[in-house]
């Protein structure tokens, strides 16, 4: 039995909810994608945080989209220990549910509106 290696994409820099809701819309069964690199629940907590204000908005966004993707059994969301206090996000995208579709709009207007 032959196994298929598995290549995480990183992005040089950080990702905006647009595009990890591309990523999901044209991702196939098996594609992973790695959303963040550090301790998301601290790096979105506001008087926790260490990251500059818009930044760590834009992160808490994207941690969102990357949850209303699982919930909508998009993707799989998995973490992988990089050192101490320091994780690889990663979303794994599974196979489309039968008669559900993923357009980027669809996926956009799905997401959570900011507080």
């Amino acid at each position: 039995m032959q196994h298929t290696p598995f290549t995480t994409v990183c992005s040089i820099r950080p990702l905006t909810e647009i595009e990890f809701a591309a990523w999901v819309a044209q991702a196939v069964p098996g594609d992973r994608l790695e959303y963040h690199r550090g301790f998301l629940g601290i790096d979105v907590t506001p008087g926790i945080s260490t990251l500059p204000e818009p930044d760590r908005r834009q992160l808490a966004d994207l941690g969102q989209a990357a949850f209303g993707a699982f919930a909508r059994g998009l993707v799989h969301l998995v973490q992988e220990r990089c050192e101490i206090d320091r994780f690889s996000y990663i979303a794994i995208a599974r196979p489309r549910p039968k008669g559900a579709t993923a357009s980027l709009s669809e996926l956009l207007l799905a997401a959570p509106e900011a507080a």
